[in-house]
């Protein structure tokens, strides 16, 4: 419980022993006022309720509090607001109680999974899969220092017509080239392949128009979209040359992005492959038609009405009886949660797949699973740059890796301008480069809502200043040197009188559990994100205001080194859950 909870049930004790009113909760604020006190009571909720004004309920509250419990010492009423002013000890009492928060996390005996990434395998991770991934990575560490088992998922759709563009494309214009002969990552290589089909394929388009086609029908009766076609249908087949093909062109892009993931720090319990779920719903499909959930049309074709949920009809199966997206998540829902015993699943996918979560979930509700109340779209918004929109299939989208070069390459030039790494030897100062580089991006993206889209300015993200990822590692940074100089070894101390700007460093650090608790309750990085910069900014207020190294009085500078360290711990935890790393020297 941190304080302001703590003040909250006191003052609930308070107002039903005085007033004997029940669920009366009002707002507490720290104080950032120029009049005494650490805490404000803001009052105004009372007075319609008990007919008297803001000031003598102030009063009354202020008495109460101060006699009838031990927390408080002082208080004043300024307009009907209530400054009450903590005891000194109960900070000292607090600053102990939040020294061991890591050593201890309380477990919930649930098991959550969290699925990201989901990349297809016709092109490699772009900036849209970057906030995906820092934000279901993000996610599941929070979700794990809250005390819950969390399997990390990932399933890639490695299958369908995209792919056999890719697959096409390379037969007709390859020349057996391979991601070595070219020197190209094979992520990369593959996607190459992919924007190839597209600019054929648009070639051909205008020569049906120029030929009098309908751009429609020239659309259908291009070539290449039919072999493309013809490819995927050998595939389901089993056709072995196709299938040799799919798979080792898929193992080029698996290479591919293995090289990304370990970059960008993110990894996986387990991986599942569309190419295997995808019949895991035609089951589903029958027992939902038995059951009466489902309804079969003339031509063969399963669908579920969900008009009554507020929704559309779906279709589940084709008439020819090959399945649809919808159908293969229903199946692998199933799985997961009879293969893992889960209590919870996660989705982290872009906003524009809200509708589509909608009916997956209605649907197993439909089919009588009780646990699909416990499934979750974490939405997200779309990420933009400054110069606008991505698109794939033209090849300009922005590539992850080619991102997170850009990031290494802004820290190196920043850390250079400003001398930050001087002293270090080339191989420390490379590391911090990529940490620095890696800091900026993460925080940017993830101190946004997830709910938000978002406009991610790398310049912007890369500054020393503000809220930003470099930021937080420059005080992180101060801070190990500051304990380096005094050659630090945490030791008991006797009991110190607090200063302001001490209590609000010890208010910001008792918090960080209860962050963590909101944040995995809402599934929002962006909490801890910000938690870090108020965290950040109460201790630079508290070091640029008082002198630490040449105290007299050793313990005061014990403590206060304590209390640096502690707060180091805090920056460090609460970096790890964004999945940023940290430098010692800055």
């Amino acid at each position: 419980m941190n304080i302001k909870d703590i003040i909250e049930q006191k003052l609930a004790e308070i107002i039903l022993n005085v007033y004997q009113l029940k669920d009366i909760k009002l707002e507490i604020q720290e104080n950032k006022t120029e009049f005494e006190g650490d805490f404000t009571i803001v009052t105004f909720p009372l007075v319609k309720q008990l007919k008297k004004n803001p000031e003598s309920i102030g009063l009354e509250l202020g008495q109460a509090l101060t006699e009838q419990t031990d927390l408080f010492e002082s208080f004043n009423v300024i307009k009907g607001f209530l400054n009450v002013k903590v005891k000194n000890q109960f900070f000292v009492d607090q600053f102990k109680t939040v020294t061991d928060q890591f050593t201890t996390i309380e477990k919930k005996n649930e098991t959550v999974m969290v699925e990201y990434s989901s990349p297809n395998t016709n092109k490699p991770l772009h900036l849209g899969h970057v906030r995906n991934n820092l934000l279901g990575f993000s996610v599941a560490q929070i979700l794990e220092e809250a005390g819950y088992e969390v399997i990390k998922s990932q399933i890639i759709n490695d299958r369908g017509i995209h792919i056999c563009k890719s697959m096409l494309a390379w037969e007709k214009f390859g020349k057996g080239a391979t991601p070595e002969t070219d020197h190209v990552k094979g992520d990369k290589f593959v996607g190459n392949y992919y924007v190839k089909f597209d600019q054929e394929y648009k070639k051909e388009i205008a020569q049906l128009i120029e030929e009098g086609s309908s751009e429609d029908q020239a659309k259908k009766d291009a070539p290449l979209m039919k072999e493309a076609q013809q490819m995927l249908l050998d595939w389901e087949n089993g056709d072995e040359k196709v299938r040799n093909l799919w798979s080792e062109m898929n193992s080029w892009v698996y290479k591919g992005f293995g090289e990304t993931y370990k970059r960008l720090g993110v990894d996986f319990d387990q991986i599942q492959y569309e190419s295997n779920t995808y019949i895991l719903g035609k089951d589903l499909i029958q027992e939902g038609l038995e059951k009466g959930v489902l309804y079969q049309k003339e031509d063969g074709s399963v669908w579920c009405d969900l008009t009554d949920e507020g929704l559309d009809e779906k279709l589940l199966l084709r008439s020819d009886g090959t399945s649809v997206y919808m159908t293969q998540d229903l199946g692998t829902a199933v799985e997961r949660f009879k293969e893992n015993n889960l209590q919870k699943l996660i989705y982290t996918v872009g906003n524009e797949q809200d509708y589509h979560f909608q009916v997956l979930f209605k649907i197993l509700k439909k089919l009588g699973y009780t646990w699909a109340d416990q499934l979750f779209h974490l939405s997200y918004g779309m990420v933009e740059l400054p110069n606008g929109k991505m698109k794939s299939r033209e090849g300009t989208v922005v590539d992850a890796d080619d991102l997170m070069q850009e990031m290494y390459n802004e820290a190196k030039l920043k850390a250079i301008e400003q001398t930050r790494l001087e002293g270090l030897t080339d191989e420390e100062k490379e590391i911090s480069y990529e940490i620095i580089g890696q800091a900026a991006l993460k925080y940017f993206m993830l101190k946004v809502d997830p709910k938000k889209k978002m406009l991610f300015n790398p310049e912007e993200s890369i500054d020393f200043n503000g809220n930003t990822g470099p930021f937080i590692l420059y005080t992180y940074a101060r801070i190990r040197s500051l304990l380096m100089k005094a050659n630090y070894l945490n030791k008991e101390i006797a009991e110190v009188e607090l200063n302001q700007h001490e209590k609000e460093v010890i208010l910001q650090l008792a918090n960080y559990k209860t962050i963590v608790s909101k944040a995995a309750e809402s599934l929002s990085p962006a909490l801890v994100a910000n938690y870090l910069y108020d965290l950040v900014k109460s201790y630079n207020s508290f070091y640029q205001s008082h002198i630490i190294l040449k105290l007299e009085d050793e313990n005061l500078k014990q403590f206060r080194l304590n209390l640096s360290n502690l707060t180091a711990q805090t920056i460090q935890k609460s970096l790890g859950l964004l999945g940023i790393g940290t430098v010692n020297r800055m």
